[in-house]
């Protein structure tokens, strides 16, 4: 992969994984929770966002050991769910704010390609196919349900109490079983469903 590629897959998933924070934050604030807002967190600077192991840190461990995809995550925007003035499905609002987020960005990058092909510069496809891909990826990839990603609010949220003790597993085990899910077998799951969406978004 040459080296601007790689620096502009970097640039990309950084702001990509920002901007699904701070979807989470706005989400969070549109409901009555100010949490995010009280400390500094709804906003565009990347320095307030950056998770040292989750946006720098494992997005270069999986590019060494040439995993398929590569992921990254921000720091968490702090929410308070009992600020929610819907309290029933607040969290589960908050909880898909981030990932719809990143699918619309694919998919507006998706259409510009599929619409504008021919048209655009190879290296500019090149670019939007990146980003289409990577913001496939982390919508995806949040939604799988295991702790700390989005999709374990989404699964502990429908769980029949009877199921307390698997509740209470991944929550004390999830970083563990979320590393294995990354380096065995987890990147071909969500590659299969990453690739599926990209064609029938792009269309070629």
């Amino acid at each position: 992969m040459e080296p601007i590629i790689v620096i502009f897959y970097f640039i990309i998933l950084i702001f990509s994984v920002i901007l699904h924070e701070l979807a989470h934050g706005y989400m969070a604030f549109s409901l009555g929770d100010p949490t995010a807002k009280y400390e500094g967190r709804l906003t565009f600077n990347p320095l307030k966002h950056l998770d040292p192991f989750g946006s720098v840190i494992l997005p270069l461990l999986l590019f060494i050991t040439h995993v398929p995809i590569l992921i990254g995550w921000a720091k968490p925007v702090p929410i308070n769910p009992y600020n929610f003035r819907d309290q029933k499905w607040g969290e589960i609002k908050v909880s898909l704010a981030g990932p719809a987020t990143n699918f619309a960005i694919a998919v507006i990058f998706g259409l510009l390609i599929r619409f504008f092909y021919g048209i655009l510069p190879t290296n500019l496809i090149e670019f939007f196919v990146i980003i289409v891909n990577l913001n496939l990826v982390l919508a995806i990839f949040n939604l799988v349900p295991i702790p700390p990603l989005d999709g374990s609010w989404i699964l502990f949220h429908f769980l029949p109490d009877s199921f307390f003790k698997v509740k209470m597993f991944l929550q004390q085990y999830g970083t563990v079983v979320l590393v294995f899910f990354l380096f065995f077998g987890g990147p071909t799951v969500v590659g299969y469903f990453v690739n599926l969406f990209s064609r029938i978004i792009i269309g070629i």
